[in-house]
Parts: structure tokens; sequence; C-alpha cells
């Protein structure tokens, strides 16, 4: 079977970037709306297609999966185990969570039986996965991954003087476990009233401070930015609770599921599970379930030393490492040399930059910035040669 170029989706979410794809890509924007996401993959919420044939991936894929996906894939997961993505976060996305697979596929079948329809506002499972994720840094890249230290929580709500929450912070101070952490997250993130009106006063009130720890500091600018979007939500807190990552192009970080993350702003290549199962606790004005969330979210804290991801040097590639089977991460450097690489299962291969020629069974294919190919299984092996570099997802 051939290679073949594939016609992506762009998605133009409210927190998407007008620009940025067109800066790096040279994507046409002509309506000026936000490109927040390009998928390549084979989800249903936005397919990619198959340019020389004008075929669906995912009907390519059906047709013969065994050649497509190659027999282990096809028996283990019957589809495309993997979604990629560039995505282009010009305002803060949700603070989210995204649940496990066994709790995916209750969640779906609960919803189904509901009545709930798939594109309703207040769906929580649009399909049966879980949706881990690896995340790789395009340009300077604004994050939050997971709970921070409890220790580090503790002082940085104290230094700021939130006041009004003494109760919950004594509470946690009391029991600083993953059980207390539950607790204390839970009752920030359903603060109402009156009690939530002073809290968000207090921190705002921390904004421009001077004397604060660096720690703090970094915090309240996170906290501040959010407040710009979204004055009147809970989700100014988080960056108190949640660690604050930034990865510098070429750097990458994973998110495990049910852990507590938010995108502030950048681009990256996002590369997951196939799933599209996003639980909501704010900075969003779309659905939020706050239980929920809280019923699928890791309650354990990470250490901010370990968020980013250490690559692995090859002789014909850098490789990220990821603790799941759904999909391995490579970026390939081309160079005017010909490099051949074998195929272990079902690619997508992404153009950064440069202009890049793959070759395989026959096909040859120019490759330009913001271009993607899908090779098969049953093609065993590509070519490919060139000046520039590659992102490539498979499994």
């Amino acid at each position: 079977m051939a290679i073949f170029k594939l016609t992506n989706c762009i998605q133009n979410y409210a927190w998407g970037s007008i620009t940025a794809m067109s800066e790096l890509f040279g994507f046409e924007n002509i309506e000026n709306k936000p490109q927040a996401e390009l998928w390549m993959g084979a989800h249903p919420n936005g397919c990619s297609r198959l340019e020389q044939t004008d075929i669906l991936l995912a009907d390519y894929i059906s047709q013969n999966k065994n050649l497509v996906l190659g027999s282990y894939t096809a028996a283990r997961y019957g589809e495309l185990p993997f979604l990629f993505k560039v995505l282009a976060a010009h305002r803060p996305l949700s603070i989210q969570v995204h649940p496990n697979k066994a709790n995916s596929e209750r969640g779906f079948e609960r919803e189904n039986e509901q009545g709930i329809a798939l594109d309703a506002a207040k769906r929580n499972y649009k399909d049966p996965n879980h949706k881990p994720e690896l995340v790789y840094a395009l340009t300077c890249y604004k994050a939050m991954n997971g709970f921070r230290p409890i220790e580090h929580i503790l002082a940085l709500f104290e230094e700021v003087h939130l006041s009004t929450l003494y109760s919950e912070l004594s509470s946690l101070k009391a029991m600083p476990t993953a059980d207390g952490l539950q607790k204390f997250f839970t009752s920030l993130m359903t603060l109402s009233g009156k009690r939530k009106a002073t809290a968000l006063s207090e921190v705002k009130a921390a904004f421009g401070r001077s004397g604060l720890s660096a720690m703090a500091q970094e915090a309240l600018i996170y906290s501040h930015s959010f407040a710009e979007h979204y004055p009147d939500d809970i989700g100014i807190l988080a960056p108190l609770t949640l660690n604050i990552v930034e990865l510098e192009p070429g750097e990458a970080m994973f998110l495990h599921a049910e852990t507590p993350h938010a995108y502030m702003q950048g681009t990256a290549l996002e590369i997951m599970a196939n799933s599209d199962n996003v639980l909501r606790a704010g900075l969003t004005a779309k659905h939020i379930d706050v239980p929920e969330l809280t019923a699928n979210t890791c309650f354990e804290p990470i250490d901010p030393e370990q968020l980013k991801l250490s690559p692995i040097n090859r002789e014909d590639r850098v490789n990220f490492p990821v603790p799941i089977d759904d999909f391995a991460f490579d970026i390939l450097h081309a160079e005017p040399n010909v490099k051949t690489l074998f195929v272990r299962g079902a690619e997508i291969v992404f153009c950064i930059e440069g202009d890049i020629q793959i070759c395989s069974a026959g096909t040859t294919l120019i490759m330009k910035a913001g271009e993607s190919v899908f090779v098969p299984f049953s093609a065993v092996s590509y070519q490919f040669n060139g000046n520039g570099r590659l992102a490539r997802t498979y499994n």
C-alpha cells in the first residue's frame, strides 16, 4: 500500500490563535477565525482525508484493518489508536481532567442510556476511550500540569493571605494527604456566593504585590492572566494548587489520565489516545461538572522537577518515551542523505519545518511545513531526505 498526504480539519475554538498557524505553516485564515487545533487522525469529530483519493481515513482503515494498522493493533484497538494535533492557544484553556479507560467506557455507556446526544453541551463522554497525552512545544508553551506538592500549596495560600479560606487551609494542614487534597480542591472548585467573591477579591488584591517569593509571583502572574479573561471564575485560584510548567521549543511533557491541567498560551504538537473526553472545572464557558471531574482525578501531587520528558537520542531519531501503548513519538531530522525507517504500526508524519521528500512502496511525496503523511503498516518501511524536521507519531 502507498503512503498518502492528509487533508486535515481545523477546529475554530474561541481560545485559539488567529495568527499562529498561518505564521508557522502558512495556513489560510480568510474568515479571520481563531484556529485552535489541527486534527490528524480518524476521530469522527474531525477525521482526516487521504488527499490522493479523497477518502476518509477512517473508511480507508475500516476496509482492511490488518493491512493498514497491523494485525496486533487491529485486534487490540480496532481503530487508529491515537489522535495527532497542532494546538495553538491564544487564551487559556479550561481546567480539565481526562478520565481513565474504565471510567470512560462506563460514562459513555451511561450517557448513551440517558439519551444525551453526542453533540449536547452537557455531554461529558464523547467516546469510550481514555486520553493520556504528550505535548511537544513548537513555541514557548505555558501550562499547568498536576497538583503541586502539598507543602507548596500550603505555603502559597498562606503567603497570598486568603483569609476567607482559613478553614479549608487548616483542614489540609491537618491532613496533608491525597484525601485531604481532594477535600481541599473540591471545596475550592465549589465555592459560591459571598465566599467565592471574597476569595477572588483577596487573590486579586495580591496581584503586583512586592516582596513575594518567586513561586508566588509566578503563580499570581498566571492568576492575573486568567482573571483578565474570566474575572469571576474560581479557576483563578488554580495556579496556587497546580504545577506551572513552561516548555521551550523542542521540550515535551506527558499528562496521564486523571491529571488536572490547563494550557495557557503557545503552540505545540499534542498526541493523545484517540479520544475527545474532557471533564471541566473552570476557565471556560463550556459545561462544567465538578463532581464528575473530582471523581475522575488522581490527587497525588507531582514533583515539578519530573514534569518534562527526558528525550532519548537514537541513531536515526529523537524519541520521547511515554508510559502507554496507544502511541509513541519521535522527532526526525531530515538531511540531504536518505534515511530509512521501518514501520511497526500505522504512522502519521508531520512536517514541522523545511522541505522534505518521503518515499515508500513506489510513492514519492514532497512535504512542506504544516503538511502530514499517513503511512500504513503494510508500507513496511519509508525513506526521507531533505532539509527540515519531522514529527512522527506511531504505535
